[in-house]
């Protein structure tokens, strides 16, 4: 696409939507909201990166592949799930830390679940749209 008014405005919108997706996912457990969502809007971020400036470059932007996001992902929820079982909790036990962080607020492993559906949701739907334009090139 060589429409320098959508090259112009991605540029601007990258970051934009990728603030957006964090906010998301931080007031996630409090509101609608959360990592499957943040996760959404960072993708359509780097999709309209994509679009219009094209999937290497994109690609060379994100500095690895989307696909090993993937795994660390799902690491990281499967981990943020069954650390309480280490305390003798049932698994999925909200685990929080007694002083709230500035601007992020209460933390807890429900953050650390949703950051990993972030990365899954980020990985699955880039490496999915990223394969599928390759191919159609």
């Amino acid at each position: 696409m060589n429409s320098t008014i959508l090259k112009t405005a991605s540029n601007y919108l990258l970051p934009i939507l990728l603030l957006f997706s964090i906010f998301l996912l931080l007031r996630g457990h409090y509101h609608p909201g959360g990592g499957f969502v943040g996760g959404l809007i960072a993708s359509i971020a780097f999709v309209l990166h994509s679009f219009t400036h094209g999937t290497d470059a994109t690609l060379r932007l994100l500095r690895i592949h989307p696909g090993s996001l993937i795994p660390v992902g799902l690491g990281l929820a499967a981990l943020s799930m069954f650390a309480p079982m280490l305390g003798g909790q049932p698994v999925m036990t909200g685990l929080w830390l007694e002083e709230p962080l500035p601007v992020i607020g209460m933390v807890g492993s429900a953050l650390f679940f949703d950051l990993g559906v972030y990365l899954v949701v980020v990985g699955v739907v880039l490496t999915i749209l990223f394969t599928i334009s390759q191919y159609s090139e």
